[in-house]
């Protein structure tokens, strides 16, 4: 019998490590521009759940005074960014955010939206390749489960925009643009377990 508690504390506490401080996108439009010349502009405008706030709040477990508080960190993380144009707390463990950056890749070799940390989206450019990736972080099955049965899923488009030579991709659509001389490769996100966005592309 003595056992018994034990153990739920114990798959307590790995189900906390396993989505601690966890930002999951749940809605959002967002652009990422790479030029030939290794240039970059990001853009997400949508809404982030904390999951662990979010779960908290859906179990009733926090003490009074305790959300507001929580809130207040997560928005204080995302303001430590200079790439953050926008950081509300709007429903209960849901954020909207704006952020953008922009700049050299070359130079920086490595972009992260939001940071390294907490990486929902990531830009890398290896100097002896000359290869751009972007990626975004997979979620695994067994995570993707427990996040629907919390409530939580992820609606969206992601659009890659280059007039580079792309090498590979799992892009549901690649169309024109309309101004310059690019190609725009399309992710429509309907469904929390679908792959993520993975697109590489060479510099000349």
């Amino acid at each position: 019998m003595g056992l018994r508690p034990a153990v739920a504390l114990l798959l307590a506490i790995i189900m906390s490590q396993a989505l601690a401080g966890c930002y999951l996108p749940i809605r959002f439009d967002a652009e990422i521009e790479i030029t030939r010349n290794g240039y970059y502009e990001i853009f997400f405008d949508g809404y982030v759940a904390e999951v662990t706030l979010f779960d908290a709040l859906r179990q009733r477990s926090l003490a009074p005074g305790e959300e507001q508080t929580r809130a207040d960190h997560v928005i204080e993380d995302f303001r430590r960014d200079s790439a953050t144009e926008e950081a509300l707390y709007v429903k209960p463990g849901i954020f909207k955010i704006n952020w953008r950056k922009s700049g050299d890749l070359l130079r920086a070799r490595m972009i992260t939206f939001f940071h390294r940390n907490e990486n929902m989206l990531s830009v890398k450019y290896v100097k002896t390749t000359r290869l751009i990736t972007i990626q975004a972080t997979p979620i695994g099955k067994e995570n993707a489960r427990k996040l629907l049965d919390m409530g939580l899923g992820m609606q969206g488009q992601l659009r890659v925009k280059t007039d580079a030579k792309v090498i590979d991709h799992n892009a549901g659509r690649v169309v024109d643009a309309p101004e310059k001389k690019q190609k725009i490769y399309v992710w429509d996100v309907v469904d929390i377990t679908a792959p993520p966005p993975k697109i590489t592309i060479a510099l000349q």
